[in-house]
């Protein structure tokens, strides 16, 4: 059985990023506002929690764009469940769906 989570306003930040394409640790950071120190350690939650599944990317797309290898996570049906219970008591994580650029609303 997957741990339980305590669903904290950046939390449910991080879920809605991921909900809207956000797929990687700096392009979440980025969206969000929060420091990596925060959303690192929140995607390691959820993904215990099985809110989000994660895989890395192959190293030699990564060396061939000069970087290390990101981690790319998927927000999962439970995710979503849990994000609409967040969005209804957090306003502030749905309005942050109006910040979504066109190109990334589902």
């Amino acid at each position: 059985m997957p741990p339980k989570i305590r669903m904290t306003h950046a939390t449910a930040m991080v879920l809605q990023a991921l909900a809207h394409g956000y797929r990687y640790g700096f392009d979440i950071m980025e969206f969000t506002g929060l420091p990596g120190g925060t959303v690192y350690p929140i995607l390691r939650r959820v993904e215990a929690a099985r809110l989000v599944a994660a895989k890395w990317e192959a190293e030699g797309v990564a060396q061939s764009a000069g970087r290390p290898a990101r981690r790319y996570y998927e927000i999962l049906e439970g995710g979503q469940r849990a994000l609409e219970i967040a969005v209804r008591r957090y306003r502030l994580v749905d309005e942050m769906g109006s910040l979504v650029p066109e190109e990334r609303r589902g």
